[in-house]
């Protein structure tokens, strides 16, 4: 257990409820590791088309300079 030696069960019933305690601990982290990630997802999309969008407009650009030029 993470505690150490600090608390150490007595029985066997005070063995599985810290056992259960110790899990649900871990079940909640988990959810909050969840939604974290979640919410990260959301801004690396956002990142994804802001950068996106400027390879897209630097394209244009560098295709209209060569138009321009005649290349074409």
């Amino acid at each position: 257990m993470p505690n150490g030696d600090k608390l150490r069960p007595k029985s066997t019933r005070e063995h599985l409820l810290s056992i259960y305690g110790y899990i649900t601990g871990i079940k909640k982290d988990m959810k909050h590791m969840h939604e974290g990630i979640h919410d990260l997802g959301g801004k690396i999309d956002k990142i994804y088309w802001v950068v996106l969008g400027t390879v897209g407009a630097v394209s244009l650009l560098l295709l209209e300079k060569v138009i321009d030029k005649g290349l074409f």
